[in-house]
């Protein structure tokens, strides 16, 4: 199937290719007879086996205006979705609050690829010292996820934010099963008053921030984690940091 469309679509891009270069000569495949078309086709294959770089050029062709398009698609998602990106009132604010880069993060406290980009971003905001970050709490890897993000969000809207700090530090290295009895430890040893934080975990307040998230994340076509938008664009999947550092630095340029 894959490889019969392929041949259509390469039979297509010849005839583009033809067309544009003699439009006075254009061919017009719907009116030839299908021995016509026979031949046409017989003539393309050879071409092609004769010059198969075109084979391959014509696919990073494709693939470019491809990437161009979901660019320009996801840009366009980042515009319409700005204030609830950027504005939204409730989210977690760190680094730089008034930095000149904003960088968005949607994390789930138990996907192995925000773990391992923690560290990384925590190092980028220390050095850089200018980055603005906003943390999205995205759980969509199960009861154990809703569970400390609920924990998260709570301890954000009754102890502040230089607490959930210390949470979400904790909670991207927590290696054990997230558990009422174990985000309770983790309140002792943080000084924490658990006894006020799981009684608002499951909040109307709560509820509201997670989905209002999700449904933030439905318009932005994101459906897996760490997802960054940096300025404007939206950047899906695990980034380590001297890719980061250079997209910061491309956004400070312009």
């Amino acid at each position: 199937m894959f490889r019969t469309f392929f041949t259509t679509a390469l039979v297509a891009l010849f005839f583009l290719t033809v067309t544009a270069a003699s439009p006075a000569n254009a061919l017009d495949l719907s009116s030839m007879t299908d021995e016509e078309r026979a031949a046409f086709q017989t003539e393309v294959r050879a071409y092609l086996l004769e010059h198969p770089e075109v084979i391959m050029e014509a696919v990073a062709v494709l693939e470019q205006r491809q990437a161009e398009q979901q660019s320009a698609a996801d840009e366009n998602l980042v515009r319409v979705n700005s204030d609830a990106l950027f504005n939204d009132g409730y989210s977690f604010v760190g680094g730089n609050p008034n930095g000149d880069i904003t960088i968005v993060e949607f994390a789930d406290y138990r996907c192995g690829y925000c773990r391992r980009a923690h560290p990384e971003l925590n190092e980028l905001l220390a050095s850089d010292g200018n980055i603005r970050l906003i943390v999205k709490e995205f759980p969509i890897l199960g009861e154990q996820s809703v569970l400390a993000s609920r924990f998260a969000i709570s301890t954000l809207q009754l102890a502040g934010p230089e607490k959930y700090a210390v949470v979400n530090d904790v909670l991207m290295t927590f290696r054990g099963d997230v558990s009422v009895d174990s985000l309770g430890r983790i309140a002792a040893e943080l000084g924490l008053d658990f006894e006020a934080i799981s009684a608002r975990m499951n909040s109307d307040e709560v509820s509201k921030v997670i989905s209002d998230t999700y449904a933030l994340g439905q318009r932005m076509q994101i459906s897996g984690t760490p997802t960054f938008i940096l300025e404007d664009e939206l950047l899906r999947g695990y980034l380590p940091l001297e890719a980061m550092r250079e997209l910061v630095a491309a956004a400070r340029k312009g």
